[in-house]
């Protein structure tokens, strides 16, 4: 006759095997991402699933460290900002599809690759600081407005290569064709009242010391000035700004985004897409929203108080991964007008 208490303990011993492997679930993040941006949202992860987010921080060369790695990688999910990012890790192939009705739901179409290789998880508006001395009544301005001449010898921006403003005039490029992309690069560096450099908290800083009138900047940098984590000096630049949401004429206003990629070879690829729901669930994105100032890509997501007193924000419906194919294009822009010279 079988043993019945031997077949008993095998299968307590399989389900205690069983127990374990569910608790030792985890997923492998490579980001370029700085740690302390992203680990309260997976920790929150962690406690809600109980799957263990191994974070490897990549500061430079993210690609080509996966390139490199081959089918040994251990990466799960690649994270970084920046759409030029995202579109190299899928032109370098490094990136696999993912069919998700959470995700295809949660992110709108522009913001997410129409095949599923990369989507975004947060998005930062390209704004504009304006003196809130002298133009505190500035309520609306179009990106092709900074070309003319009323500003001349007022603006301030950070360099024409940065890949903040190379994306801008990219999209530029998209809206407009090459002749008039030029045409405004050229006159918008004639209105510049000092050589592009710095950051863009740096334009902040310039307009209070009334070295200029006008800049551009990235929307979380006004939540953290005025907030207060950059420091009470910050303060004061934050609070000497009035912030515009600018559009296009006839469009809507230019972003960048944050987004992450399943990696093509993901040896825990269920986790990883589990790990990108959560990241556009409502409880994600109100902590993207919360830590960083970023906008969510979700729709009705909790928005930070910081980012709703700028108004409403209306995104261009151009396709990111279009604005991306004319990054290399913007940046040829760029030297051949001496923009950053």
């Amino acid at each position: 006759m079988p043993n019945r208490s031997a077949n008993h303990a095998a299968l307590a011993a399989l389900a205690v095997l069983a127990a374990g492997a569910a608790e030792a679930a985890e997923v492998n993040l490579y980001t370029t991402r700085e740690p302390g941006l992203i680990r309260p949202i997976l920790d929150a992860y962690t406690a809600k699933t109980g799957v263990t987010v191994n974070t490897v921080f990549v500061e430079k060369g993210l690609a080509e460290r996966v390139a490199a790695e081959g089918e040994r990688a251990k990466a799960d999910v690649l994270m970084t900002v920046d759409i030029g990012n995202l579109i190299e890790l899928v032109d370098r192939e490094l990136a696999q599809p993912v069919k998700s009705a959470a995700l295809e739901s949660a992110v709108p179409a522009p913001l997410r690759d129409p095949e599923g290789r990369w989507f975004s998880l947060s998005t930062r508006a390209r704004v504009a600081y304006a003196d809130a001395r002298d133009l505190a009544s500035l309520k609306s301005l179009a990106y092709e407005d900074l070309s003319d001449p009323k500003w001349k010898g007022k603006l301030c921006l950070r360099a024409g290569q940065h890949p903040y403003n190379t994306a801008l005039i990219a999209h530029y490029l998209v809206k407009h064709g090459p002749e008039k992309a030029e045409a405004w690069l050229k006159g918008v560096k004639a209105n510049l009242a000092r050589k592009p450099a710095g950051g863009d908290r740096d334009v902040a800083r310039d307009i209070l010391a009334e070295s200029c009138e006008l800049g551009l900047g990235n929307s979380y940098y006004v939540g953290l000035m005025r907030s207060g984590k950059g420091g009470p000096e910050q303060v004061k630049w934050g609070e000497a700004i009035t912030v515009v949401l600018p559009a296009f004429e006839g469009g809507g206003t230019h972003v960048n985004v944050s987004g992450a990629v399943v990696a093509k070879h993901a040896p825990n690829r269920d986790e990883a897409v589990k790990l990108l729901e959560y990241l556009v669930s409502d409880e994600a994105q109100g902590l993207y929203a919360q830590m960083n100032y970023e906008y969510p890509v979700k729709a009705g997501a909790t928005v930070d108080p910081l980012l709703t007193a700028m108004g409403p924000l209306t995104i261009d419906p151009t396709p990111l991964a279009e604005i991306a194919r004319n990054r290399k294009a913007a940046s040829l822009l760029v030297d051949k007008v001496g923009f950053d010279n």
